[in-house]
C-alpha cells in the first residue's frame, strides 16, 4: 500500500471478486491491497479496519473512520464483552476476536489498518505487531507506556513504512494552527516559558493498591486484559477506567492529558526531545506527621519543570511546567479579573519577549493577552498553514485519507516521528514522579528511609536513553514483559 502501481483490467478485477467472495463464503469486505498487490489503490477506495479495544474511546475512535466514508470496521477485537457490546451492534457483519494476536494471525491477510484504543501499557506491543504486518495504525494516546516503547515505535514507522497516527486530535485543529501563525509572525516574541495545566486526574490517585481480590466478570478475559503487565489478582473498580491511576498500567494526568495540552508547544517551538525534569508533588498524610508510601500509585497531583534545547523557533531554551490535581499557575495580569484562564480546568499560556498567548484543551480558542487584541491579530496575521478538513473532528478521516494515498504520499497532523518524542518527553517528567518513591534504608542508624530522588533534577542522556545523574530511575525507561505479550523489536 505504500507505493501507487497500475490498475488491473477490469475483467480480471472482476473475476478475482467473484472468486474471493465464493471462497469467502460470503464475507464480502475485501482488503485494498488483495485487490492489485501493496500501495494498490482500490476502484471502491476504501479502506479495511480492524479495531483493538473497542468500548469507550475505541468505540468513537472506530464510528469516526467510519463515518469519513472511505472505511469499514471489519474487525473487532475486545478482552471485555460488555465494553464491546455497542460497536458489536454498530458494526454487525464485523467479525469479533477477543485475543488480538489471534485476531492479527488469522486476518492480517483480510486487514489494511488497525486502531488501537486500550490501556497504555498495551499501546506498543499491539501497534508494533500490526506495523510489522505492514499494517497502518493509529494509536490513543499516550502514544506508550514506556519512554524505549515510544522510541521503538518511532523507529518502526519508518522501518515499516507505514501511515501513523497519535489519537490527540487537536493536533488536527484551527486552534493550533492560528498559534503557530501568530508565533510566526512575530506577535509575542521569542517564547522562553510555556505553562500548561489540567484539572485531571479525575480518578483515584495516591492509593494503596485494594487488600483481597473479586470475582472476574465472565464477559472479561482477565489475563488478556493484564497483558504485558505482572499477574496480578483481579480487583473491583480498576477496569474499564481507573487503571489510569496505577504505573503498571497507567500514566496519570500526563499521559491522558498531556498529548492534548503540551502539543500545541511542540508544534508552535518545534520542541523535541527534553534536556532535564524536575518534580515536585502532592502528599497524602495518612497519620499525623506520617507520609503515606504509596509507590504502585501515581501521586494526586504534581507540578514538574522540563527544560528544552534551543530550536529553530526558538533564541534559546525552552521552560514548560506542567501543573495537574487542578494546581494552575498565577493568572497573566494581562487577563481580566472574570475572563475564564485557559478553559477553566485545562490550558496552555505562552510567555514571549513582547507578550503572552493562552489556549484551551486541543489548542482551541486561542487569544492574545490581553483578549481585546485578539480580533486586530487575527485580521492582520494571515493563514499560513493549511486547515486539516472538519479541524480536530477531522483527525480521523484525515488517517483514512492518508493510508489510502500510502506511506509518503499525504501529510498528518500526528505521526509517529512527531507523537514519539512527545510521548517521551511525558513519559520523562513521569520519571522525575517517580524518583520521589525512590527509597533506602538510613545508614546513620536512626530508622527509616532516605529519598534520594526527591529535591534534585534529572538530567537526560537523550543518545544512550538514560538518567545521567540518578540510575534508580532507569528501571522505569524498559520495563519487562509478562511471558506471552513481549514485543519482537528486531
Amino acid at each position: 500500500m505504500s507505493e501507487k502501481t497500475d490498475k488491473q483490467p477490469a475483467s480480471s478485477r472482476r473475476e478475482f471478486l467473484k472468486n474471493t467472495a465464493l471462497a469467502s463464503a460470503g464475507f464480502l469486505i475485501v482488503p485494498r491491497f488483495v485487490l492489485g498487490g501493496k500501495g494498490y489503490v482500490a476502484p471502491s477506495d476504501r479502506l479495511t479496519v480492524a479495531g483493538i479495544g473497542v468500548g469507550g474511546k475505541g468505540e468513537s475512535d472506530i464510528a469516526n473512520f467510519f463515518k469519513s466514508g472511505k472505511a469499514d470496521i471489519a474487525f473487532l477485537c475486545d478482552v471485555d464483552d460488555r465494553r464491546a457490546a455497542n460497536s458489536i451492534k454498530a458494526f454487525p457483519k464485523a467479525k469479533y476476536y477477543k485475543d488480538y494476536r489471534e485476531m492479527l494471525d488469522k486476518e492480517g491477510k483480510n486487514i489494511d489498518a488497525v486502531s488501537v484504543s486500550t490501556p497504555d501499557h498495551n499501546h506498543a506491543v499491539q501497534a508494533l505487531a500490526a506495523m510489522q504486518l505492514g499494517k497502518h495504525v493509529y494509536v490513543q494516546k499516550p502514544l506508550t507506556h514506556d519512554v524505549w516503547e515510544a522510541r521503538m515505535l518511532t523507529d518502526a514507522a519508518k522501518k515499516y513504512k507505514v501511515v501513523t497516527q497519535m489519537g490527540n486530535q487537536g493536533a488536527s485543529g484551527d486552534g493550533v494552527r492560528q498559534l503557530m501563525e501568530w508565533y510566526d509572525a512575530n506577535q509575542i516574541g521569542d517564547v522562553h516559558t510555556v505553562y500548561c495545566w489540567t484539572d485531571r486526574p479525575v480518578w483515584p490517585q495516591g492509593i494503596s493498591w485494594p487488600e483481597g481480590k473479586a470475582t472476574v466478570p465472565e464477559a472479561l478475559d482477565w489475563n488478556l486484559w493484564l497483558g504485558t503487565a505482572k499477574y496480578r489478582d483481579y480487583v473491583d473498580k480498576l477496569v474499564p477506567f481507573n487503571w489510569r491511576g496505577w504505573w503498571d498500567f497507567g500514566t496519570g494526568a500526563l499521559g491522558d492529558m498531556g498529548c492534548h495540552i503540551i502539543e500545541p508547544a511542540f508544534r508552535v517551538l518545534g520542541l523535541q526531545y527534553i534536556q532535564d525534569v524536575q518534580a515536585s508533588i502532592g502528599t497524602v498524610y495518612v497519620d499525623e506527621f506520617k507520609r503515606g508510601y504509596f509507590p504502585e500509585s501515581i501521586p494526586p497531583s504534581s507540578h514538574v519543570t522540563m527544560t528544552f534545547p534551543k530550536t529553530k523557533k526558538t533564541k534559546g531554551p525552552v521552560t514548560l511546567h506542567w501543573m495537574d490535581g487542578g494546581i494552575q499557575p498565577e493568572r497573566p495580569e494581562e487577563l481580566g479579573p472574570n475572563e475564564v484562564f485557559g478553559d477553566g480546568g485545562n490550558g496552555t499560556l505562552f510567555i514571549g519577549s513582547k507578550g503572552k498567548m493562552v489556549c484551551g484543551t486541543y489548542g482551541a480558542n486561542p487569544r492574545m493577552l490581553p483578549t481585546s487584541k485578539t480580533d486586530e491579530v487575527k485580521a492582520k496575521v494571515k493563514p499560513k498553514y493549511a486547515r486539516v478538513p472538519g479541524g480536530a473532528e477531522g483527525h480521523y478521516a484525515q488517517w483514512v485519507e492518508a493510508c489510502l494515498a500510502g506511506y509518503g504520499n499525504m501529510e498528518v497532523s500526528s505521526p509517529f516521528d512527531t507523537a514519539g518524542p512527545l510521548t517521551e518527553a511525558l513519559l520523562m517528567a513521569n520519571l522525575a514522579i517517580r524518583a520521589h518513591d525512590v527509597r533506602e534504608p538510613r545508614t546513620d542508624g536512626r530508622q527509616g528511609y532516605n529519598y534520594p530522588g526527591r529535591g534534585i533534577k534529572l538530567v537526560w542522556d537523550n543518545n544512550n536513553m538514560k538518567v545521567a545523574n540518578f540510575d534508580a530511575v532507569n528501571q522505569f525507561i524498559k520495563r519487562d514483559y509478562r511471558s506471552g505479550f513481549s514485543p519482537n523489536w528486531t
